[in-house]
């Protein structure tokens, strides 16, 4: 089974296409281009064979839409033991074949198997056992641990020649397979939660059958392991942790679900209240809950466990409703190259897009396969509020900021709605702020920089402050000489700010100090001017610019043809 998405490595601009089709099927996955050859992908890279094995060594799984060859060859050294390494396969170019290369022990056939499917050819499998029996017994599907794998090979090799098989328990993917099954072979399967002994000449196979579920945080993880060893049940059978969502954000909960590799999901009271009037415990309610009305619940000793075992494959993706997620997310001031790996992961992870319509248009194909929830940019509150509400629903939602978010934008009108308009819903909402580059970053760097000493941001728009203590700030960091970065200098309501701005800062710089204009910085139209603070007017700037002011120390440099700007890091003496 495999648990970790996949990275798609393509050399050439062709490949593309046909990478983005693969990856329909493969929730998650990264696409990599090759740098100055490829456009429109996740990742860029300079250097093939360092990539590729840097993701290989990580146990990601790979899928090269080129040559078998450079695959095998670049990755040869790392390869060493086969119950390590991650899928390899290789893909031609117009899609024509897929060949897996490696890793038949964690899925590379059924990898393959995917891809062929959705390219509309036979992939080109040439695993014995794979072939003849039509499963891949070393590599169970989903839902499913193969408990003895030691023993795999010689009972595979005992099948090749013509032995019989008896099937105990149900598993419609050996029952429905190729393999020579016969009530009294000499050979066994056994699919059970339970744990058992197995041999040289019996496979076991633990389902993911059973449910935990916690009423309260205080339950830990070596109770919840004895319980299951005096049950006799195989931890690799448990499905998922379950919960009230009241406890969600707990990090016990977390804990428990990492210690055995499974999801946590969570209830609302009302999804179990009519277990609860049957007198069932709030921790057997969500066990029962989990595994359905055939479930069968197991008595334990402890009231705040309850143990279920569900007739077939659990599905906690079906089940309650996971902790919501709000990552709160900065783009850069606009070109992709300007926004993090960390954001572009959230943003293929988020379920929900939450922002004003010009940033969301940012994120490009980012974007595609999301619901999106454009307001007015001046709208950040309502905006906040219902993020949080999308996430209260179990939803992964991104808001999604220009530059950095917590730089004059939704970062802090989210926690602002947190600590004025609390709900006990929200309570269990997992928050993430992940930084940007901020636009006075980008303007800097694009003269030199003018911010290398100590500088301040402020915004000169009087709707959410007054005038007066805008106008404070100002005299304040001019007389204790910051760099000055101004923000929303200007908009058609507002003109005259800029001129007072100007005018106070003339108390205390002389007029030749250097000023930056940055407007639509990383995106079409960018242009990036110096000025002196003379000659800073309203109609050099408007809301998509950012204003530099330099300090009594900030220097402008003539060369080429191009002036720079820098701030000294120490005074002159």
């Amino acid at each position: 089974m495999i648990k970790v998405a996949p990275a798609v490595v393509v050399l050439s601009q062709n490949s593309v296409t046909i990478a983005r089709k693969m990856m329909s099927v493969l929730p998650g996955a990264t696409l990599y281009g090759l740098a100055g050859r490829t456009s429109e992908v996740d990742v860029s890279f300079t250097n093939f064979g360092e990539t590729l094995r840097e993701l290989f060594a990580a146990g990601t799984p790979l899928i090269g839409i080129c040559a078998a060859g450079i695959l095998i060859r670049t990755l040869a050294p790392l390869i060493s033991d086969k119950r390590q390494e991650p899928p390899l396969l290789a893909v031609a170019e117009d899609g024509s074949a897929v060949v897996p290369l490696l890793g038949g022990l964690s899925g590379v056939n059924d990898l393959a198997r995917r891809i062929a499917e959705i390219l509309d050819v036979n992939p080109a499998i040439t695993t014995t056992g794979d072939i003849r029996f039509r499963t891949a017994l070393l590599s169970p599907p989903p839902g499913y641990h193969l408990a003895n794998p030691d023993d795999a090979k010689t009972f595979i090799s005992d099948l090749l020649a013509g032995a019989q098989v008896k099937l105990e328990g149900t598993a419609p993917w050996l029952s429905n397979s190729q393999l020579p099954i016969d009530t009294d072979g000499d050979l066994t399967i056994r699919v059970t939660e339970n744990l058992v002994n197995s041999s040289a000449n019996c496979l076991v196979y633990h389902p993911k059958t059973v449910a935990i579920a916690i009423s309260h945080p205080s339950v830990n993880l070596t109770t919840v392991q004895q319980l299951l060893a005096d049950a006799e049940l195989a931890p690799t059978s448990v499905a998922g942790i379950f919960a009230p969502l009241s406890i969600a954000a707990n990090p016990a909960i977390q804990t428990l679900a990492e210690a055995f590799d499974v999801p946590a999901r969570f209830f609302h009271q009302n999804q179990i209240e009519s277990l609860l009037t049957q007198g069932y415990s709030p921790a057997q309610a969500m066990a029962l809950a989990a595994t359905g009305s055939s479930g069968k619940l197991i008595t334990t000793a402890s009231a705040e466990i309850g143990l279920a075992i569900a007739p077939e494959l659990i599905d906690p993706n079906n089940i309650g409703q996971p902790r919501g997620k709000l990552a709160i997310i900065g783009t850069g001031p606009g070109a992709a190259q300007w926004m993090s790996p960390e954001v572009k992961e959230i943003l293929k992870a988020a379920t929900d897009l939450v922002g004003y319509k010009t940033y969301l248009d940012l994120v490009g194909s980012s974007a595609e396969g999301k619901q999106r929830h454009e307001s007015d940019n001046r709208e950040e509150i309502a905006r906040a509020t219902m993020a949080l509400d999308l996430a209260a629903t179990g939803k992964y939602v991104a808001v999604v900021s220009s530059g950095d978010p917590g730089i004059y934008a939704m970062a802090a009108a989210v926690f602002e709605v947190l600590d004025r308009y609390p709900k006990p819903e929200w309570d269990s909402i997992e928050i993430y702020v992940a930084p940007g580059i901020s636009a006075m970053q980008a303007a800097a760097a694009a003269v030199g920089a003018p911010l290398g000493h100590d500088f301040c941001a402020i915004s000169l728009s009087d709707i959410l402050k007054p005038w007066s203590i805008i106008e404070q700030r100002i005299a304040a960091a001019a007389e204790a000489d910051f760099a000055i970065a101004f923000y929303n200098p200007v908009s058609k309501e507002r003109t005259w700010q800029l001129t007072a701005t100007r005018d106070i800062l003339l108390r205390y710089r002389t007029p030749e100090t250097p000023v930056v204009l940055g407007k639509n910085l990383g995106r079409p139209g960018q242009t990036v001017k110096v000025i002196s603070l003379n000659q800073l007017t309203p109609d050099v700037a408007d809301m998509r610019t950012v204003i530099i002011v330099g300090s009594s120390q900030t220097r402008t440099i003539k060369r080429n043809g191009m002036i720079s700007v820098y701030t000294p890091r120490r005074y002159a003496k």
